[in-house]
C-alpha cells in the first residue's frame, strides 16, 4: 500500500523538506504521541507547516533518520509556533537534550490577549482563522501503521490553520504592547529545567494526608523509588504503584515483606521485583535526621482565620485585574501564588515578578497591608481597587 500523500517516510525527503524551511520566518509544529503504557512519550507523528506547504513526518518509518528535523528545531533563525506546546517541547528535549528555539506558543499568547484560561486550539481556529476543525480522528491510535489519508489530512489541520492563528495573535500582542509578557512565559516554557524530573521532589505531587515530618520523609523516599523505577522500566508511575499504595506504605513503614503483605492497597508490591526497593526506601527514610525531614510549612501556617481572609480578598482583586486588563486569571497568578503572598511579602512566586508584579503583585501587597481597599463601582457591576 502506498503511503498517503503529504506523509514523509524516508530521510532524503525529510532532509529536502527541512532544507526548504531553513530560511522561513516561522514554521508551525505539532506532534502526535502515545504514553498510556509508557513513562516516556512515544513519538508517533510530527506535523510541520511552512509558508507554502505542510507535511507529516513518520518517526516510526523503517530506517528514517530524524536528524534533519531536529536540526530544524534547533535552528535559531526559524521561529517554531506551537499550540499548548509543553508536551511537544518535552518530547524534542528528551530525544535530543536540546530545546527547540525560538518558540511561540499560541495558547499562552491567547491567554495574554484575553481569550481566557487554557483556550483550546479549536476555539482559536474558529475565532481567528474562520475555520472549523474535523475532530473525528481525535482519539485515533497514532502508533498503528499504515496511516490512512484521512488521518494525515486530519493531523495537518493542526498546523495549517495555526499559521493564521499565529499571525493574528502576533498582531494583537504588538498592538497591546504585551510582546514582552509572552517572552517571559516562553522563557519558562523553553527552560530545560522545566522538563527535568527530580525524583526527590516527586512526593510533592501526592496529596499527603499527614503533616508528620517523619512520614513525609518516608513518602519522599517511596515516591523517588517509584519515579526511578518507572523511568527504568519505561512504565507509567501509577502502574508501578498507585498514590494510595504509596501513602499506605508511608503510614505503615514496613520493615519486612510480610509487613507489605499486610497492607491492603500495597499488597501487590510484596511480590516480584518491587519489594526490595520498597523496603530499602523505607529504611533510608528511617535514617534521615529529624532536621532533614520535609515539612509542609505553608500548611502549618494556615491556622489563622485572618490569613484565609486575606487570600479571599486577593483572589477577588485578582479576578478584577484579570477582567480589567483582559488577561487570563490563571496566567497572572495561581491559587498557590495567592496563598504564598498572603503568608509572605517576599514569596518566591511568579506573581511577584516581572509584568505580573506590575499588574497584580505590587497592589496585592498593598491590599494585604491595608494601603488599598476593594469595593464595587458606583453602578455596582464591577469590583474596584482604590487608595484608602
Amino acid at each position: 500500500m502506498n503511503a498517503p500523500t503529504k506523509l514523509i517516510t524516508d530521510t532524503a525527503t525529510l532532509s529536502a523538506f527541512c532544507d526548504s524551511l531553513a530560511n522561513a520566518d516561522f514554521i508551525t509544529v505539532d506532534t502526535e504521541f502515545m504514553r498510556e503504557t509508557t513513562y516516556w512519550a512515544k513519538l508517533c507523528l510530527v506535523q510541520i507547516g511552512g509558508p507554502d506547504e505542510a507535511h507529516c513526518i513518520d518517526p516510526l518509518a523503517p530506517d528514517i533518520n530524524l536528524k534533519p528535523l531536529y536540526d530544524l528545531m534547533a535552528n535559531p533563525n526559524v521561529l517554531k509556533v506551537f499550540h499548548a506546546g509543553r508536551q511537544d517541547l518535552e518530547i524534542f528535549y528528551t530525544a535530543t537534550t536540546t530545546m527547540p528555539t525560538p518558540v511561540f506558543d499560541t495558547q499562552v499568547a491567547a491567554m495574554v490577549c484575553g481569550f481566557g484560561d487554557q483556550v483550546g486550539y479549536e476555539t482559536l481556529v474558529s475565532r481567528l482563522a474562520g475555520a472549523h476543525l474535523d475532530k473525528s480522528q481525535r482519539f485515533t491510535d497514532w502508533s498503528q501503521r499504515p496511516l490512512t489519508e484521512r488521518q494525515v489530512v486530519y493531523a495537518l489541520g493542526d498546523v495549517t490553520h495555526l499559521r493564521k492563528v499565529y499571525l493574528q495573535l502576533s498582531k494583537k500582542l504588538e498592538q497591546s504592547g504585551r510582546v514582552s509578557w509572552l517572552e517571559e512565559e516562553v522563557a519558562t516554557l523553553t527552560n530545560p529545567s522545566t522538563y527535568r524530573v527530580d525524583p526527590r521532589e516527586a512526593w510533592r505531587r501526592i496529596r499527603a494526608r499527614t503533616r508528620s515530618p517523619r512520614l513525609l520523609a518516608v513518602l519522599r523516599e517511596l515516591a523517588a523509588w517509584r519515579e526511578l523505577t518507572a523511568q527504568a522500566l519505561d512504565m507509567p508511575r501509577q502502574r508501578v504503584a498507585k498514590d494510595d499504595a504509596i501513602l499506605e506504605l508511608a503510614a505503615s513503614m514496613p520493615t519486612t515483606i510480610d509487613d507489605i503483605k499486610r497492607a491492603r492497597l500495597a499488597k501487590p508490591l510484596a511480590s516480584g521485583r518491587y519489594a526490595e526497593g520498597v523496603l530499602a526506601a523505607v529504611a533510608m527514610a528511617r535514617d534521615v535526621p529529624d532536621a532533614d525531614c520535609p515539612r509542609l510549612e505553608r500548611e502549618e501556617n494556615w491556622d489563622s482565620t485572618a490569613s484565609r481572609a486575606v487570600v479571599e480578598l486577593l483572589k477577588l482583586m485578582l479576578k478584577a485585574r484579570s477582567e480589567r486588563h483582559h488577561v487570563a486569571q490563571r496566567l497572572i497568578a495561581t491559587s498557590d501564588d495567592v496563598e504564598a503572598i498572603a503568608l509572605d511579602d517576599a514569596a518566591d512566586v511568579p506573581a511577584l515578578q516581572g509584568w505580573r508584579r506590575e499588574l497584580f503583585g505590587e497592589d496585592a501587597l498593598k491590599l494585604k497591608h491595608g494601603k488599598l481597599a476593594i469595593g464595587l463601582t458606583a453602578d455596582g457591576k464591577h469590583v474596584e481597587v482604590f487608595e484608602r
